[in-house]
This record gives structure tokens, C-alpha cells and sequence, in this order.
């Protein structure tokens, strides 16, 4: 059996999910949906919901599937490929959501938007138009098996990223997991894998230049899910050598091999090793702004970083007084800036003012960044930083494993106050519900 033929019989397989991973899951599921909340008052939010609108409206009777836009109130409905394509741009757009580090993956992000468009109640074929609704443990695991896809995707690979792998993996991962709710047959998620690979998109330029194309790859690709089960509902088929063919997403995508990762299928729950961002910026950025604590802005003269090539690649660029927010989420020397005069990062600090701030560019300027040499071009720790004080003292501080990760968890209380916070920020105002309730649209 080859490699992509275990991932599918994985994927359609029924699965007991274990207490400790359900726990954790369920955890994610509410810092997604949290997020995904908050990214309804986000820059550019306004006009995807805009654009998402002009796109289709629901037709009367309720015959289209439809699904609720988080954070806008229970009226603000889309049909589902077009709610995927929303929620998942506020979940990605705060640069706020849960990432497997190892990987390079936002899984839940991508899985979550595509899940929540189709586990909604909808309406069956058929004369009568019965509601169909998912169990909360169908939806549960399907969240476990497409987030283990998506970072299995990341796992595997060994090149440094040329596509942004959120997106890319992400789609094929918010595919099959829609496919086993869907109720697609198992000899039919070939199909699925391979029109979700045949729609991959998503490059790092944008992360580079710091667009809000970033946050739109991710949206591309929880619409694309959808779309893949639609079109092979309808009977259309894919490419059937997606992943491991000749021109397939090892080939093309990424550099790397699916045996290892393949080999572990079922065994290792890969989504309870994903990180929690206590921070809406870049991942890369987490493990200086945790050493922060208890420190001001006049106390600190110097911060050297000593960080492997892929956290100098993802956020060591320069400060620019006319950044993006999308940049600046990018830029380490703005939310360290943040952190030292403010003791947390807010996202509404994002703004052209505080890019011009001469008093927040002279502390951002106090951060140097060096190359530790690490030889992993997907490594993220571990960071070492020496601070060196006004009065000529140096703390020095080692970050093996950066807050928020499963081996330096947030507390509940951390956990419970980002998911606060996250909901304040909503366009309407927003109670997070049970995550599967959310989640199904059932209780």
C-alpha cells in the first residue's frame, strides 16, 4: 500500500478519539472559533464579507446550505463556500491562530472555517427537505483527522517554504475531514485529495511583502474544500496521484517524503502537538515577546536574539513607518515595541499612528536579530536573548519551547482571557458557545 493510499484509508476510517486528544481538541476548537470572532473587526474583513456577498445570496426556502459568519450575529449568512472563505480569513487575518510548529502549519484554521460551512444544519434531497444535522463526535473527528492530514503534509516536508503551507496543506487536510462528514464513500476521497490538491494555492510572496493576501490564501483554500466535496457529490472526479505523483504536492508543492509521516497514522495525534498564540502576530515573534515579563521599555537598552534562520526569514524585517498591519504583524521590533510599553499586543494598536510613533520606534530599534545557525530550515526554537539593562546589567534567557506550545502550555487562566479578549473585539456581540455546538450549528 503506498503512502497516499494509507493517508485515505486514514482519512475514511472510523476513529475513537482519545480523552486527552479530545480534551485538547475541543480546547483548540474554542481558541479557533475565539479568534475567528475577533477577526470579524480586522482590516479588510468589511470587504471579503463584502466580496463574499457578491459572489451569491441564499436562495428562499433554505434549499442551499448555508452557515453563519463568526462574530456578525446569527442573521449574517452565507452559503457554505463563501462562509468558508470568510471565516477563514478572520480566523488567519489577526495573525492570532493556532500553528503545529514542527510543521509550519495553521491547520486548525483552514479545517475549522471548511468544517463549520458544512456541519451546519441543511437541508437533505428530497421532496420533504429533511434538516440533516452532524453529531458533535463526527464533527470532533473529523477536526482530529483533517488538522493530523494538514500537519502530516508539514511533517513531511524538508524544503523551506516556497508555498505558503497553511493554505496548500490546508486544503487537502479541510477536505477529507468535510468528506467524512459529508458522507462521501471511502473509494470517492481519492477524488476529494485530489480536486482539493488540483485547486493548492498560496505563496510566501505575500508573507513577504506583508498583504493581506496572506489571510486570503487561507480563505482560498477553506472555499476550495467545500468546493471539492460539491464537485464530487456531483460526480466529477480528480487526479488520483495527488500527493505522491509526478507532478503531485511532493513534487511540486514541497520537497519531502509522506513514508515516515504515513507510518504513524493513528498512532500519534498530530493536533495535540499544535501551539496556542497568546499573541495576535506572527508565531516567530512569540518567544521574545514571552521573555518581556515583568520588564518596561526605560529598564531595557538592548535585546540581542539569537534565533534559527527560519524565525530571521518570518519576522526579522525591517520597521517601516508606512507598514501594512499585515507587515507589522511580520515586524518583531513593532510588537516588542507593543509589549514593553503596553504588557500585551492588541491588535487595534495596528494602525498608521503607532507605525509613525518615534517614542515606539526608538524601543523597537533596541532589538538586534542573529542568526544561531541552526541547520532545520523549519525550526523555530530554540532562542536564546541576552537584554541588557540601563544600568549596565544583562539578563540572559533560553526559550526552549516557546508559550503556548504543548510542552510551555498557557494556563487556563492565559487561555481563558485570550478567548475574552478575542470575543470583545467582535463586530456584533458575541458568546462562545460549546466549540461543537459552534461548530454543528446542533447542540
Amino acid at each position: 500500500m503506498t503512502a497516499t493510499a494509507r493517508l485515505l484509508a486514514f482519512a475514511a476510517a472510523p476513529h475513537a478519539i482519545p480523552a486527552a486528544v479530545r480534551e485538547t481538541a475541543l480546547a483548540l476548537l474554542a481558541d479557533t472559533l475565539a479568534v475567528g470572532v475577533a477577526g470579524s473587526t480586522a482590516p479588510g474583513a468589511d470587504g471579503v464579507l463584502a466580496a463574499a456577498r457578491a459572489w451569491g445570496a441564499l436562495a428562499p426556502g433554505g434549499a442551499v446550505p448555508a452557515a453563519p459568519v463568526l462574530g456578525r450575529g446569527p442573521d449574517v449568512q452565507l452559503p457554505s463556500a463563501s462562509a468558508a472563505f470568510v471565516n477563514a480569513f478572520q480566523i488567519h487575518c489577526l495573525e492570532w491562530d493556532a500553528v503545529h510548529e514542527p510543521a509550519v502549519v495553521h491547520a486548525m484554521s483552514v479545517v475549522t472555517a471548511a468544517l463549520h460551512a458544512v456541519c451546519q444544519p441543511r437541508r437533505a434531497p428530497g421532496p420533504d427537505l429533511a434538516v440533516v444535522t452532524v453529531p458533535h463526535d463526527a464533527a470532533l473527528a473529523a477536526l482530529c483527522v483533517g488538522v493530523d492530514i494538514a500537519c502530516g503534509l508539514g511533517i513531511a516536508a524538508t524544503s523551506p517554504l516556497k508555498f505558503f503551507r497553511p493554505a496548500t496543506a490546508g486544503v487537502i487536510g479541510a477536505a477529507l475531514a468535510c468528506a467524512r462528514v459529508r458522507g462521501i464513500p471511502p473509494d470517492r476521497f481519492d477524488d476529494v485529495l485530489g480536486l482539493a490538491y488540483s485547486q493548492c494555492a498560496g505563496t510566501m510572496q505575500a508573507h513577504v511583502e506583508g498583504s493581506v493576501a496572506l489571510p486570503l490564501q487561507v480563505a482560498h483554500a477553506a472555499r476550495a474544500a467545500v468546493t471539492a466535496i460539491d464537485l464530487v457529490e456531483q460526480g466529477l472526479t480528480g487526479p488520483h496521484d495527488a500527493l505522491e505523483g509526478q507532478f503531485g504536492y511532493f513534487q511540486l508543492i514541497d520537497d519531502g517524503n509522506l513514508d515516515a509521516y504515513a507510518a504513524t497514522l493513528g498512532q500519534v495525534w498530530r493536533i495535540a502537538e499544535i501551539s496556542v498564540k497568546p499573541w495576535p502576530s506572527g508565531r516567530a515573534s512569540h518567544a521574545t515577546l514571552s521573555v518581556f515579563e515583568g520588564l518596561r521599555a526605560e529598564q531595557v537598552v538592548g535585546i540581542e536574539a539569537h534565533v534559527p534562520p527560519l524565525i530571521l526569514r518570518l519576522v526579522g524585517r525591517p520597521w517601516l513607518d508606512e507598514m501594512t498591519p499585515a507587515y507589522a504583524r511580520l515586524c518583531l521590533p513593532f510588537p516588542c515595541a507593543l509589549m514593553l510599553t503596553e504588557g500585551r499586543i492588541d491588535p487595534r494598536r495596528f494602525v498608521p499612528a503607532a507605525f509613525g510613533d518615534p517614542v515606539l520606534r526608538d524601543i523597537g530599534d533596541r532589538l538586534t536579530m542573529i542568526d544561531d545557525g541552526n541547520p532545520d530550515p523549519n525550526a523555530l526554537s530554540p532562542q536564546r536573548f541576552v537584554i541588557t539593562l540601563n544600568d549596565g546589567s544583562r539578563i540572559e534567557r533560553t526559550v526552549p519551547a516557546t508559550l503556548g506550545s504543548p510542552a510551555a502550555p498557557l494556563t487556563p487562566a492565559q487561555a481563558a482571557a485570550k478567548r475574552a479578549f478575542a470575543l470583545s473585539l467582535a463586530a456584533v456581540p458575541t458568546e462562545l458557545a460549546d466549540p461543537l455546538t459552534m461548530l454543528t450549528g446542533a447542540p
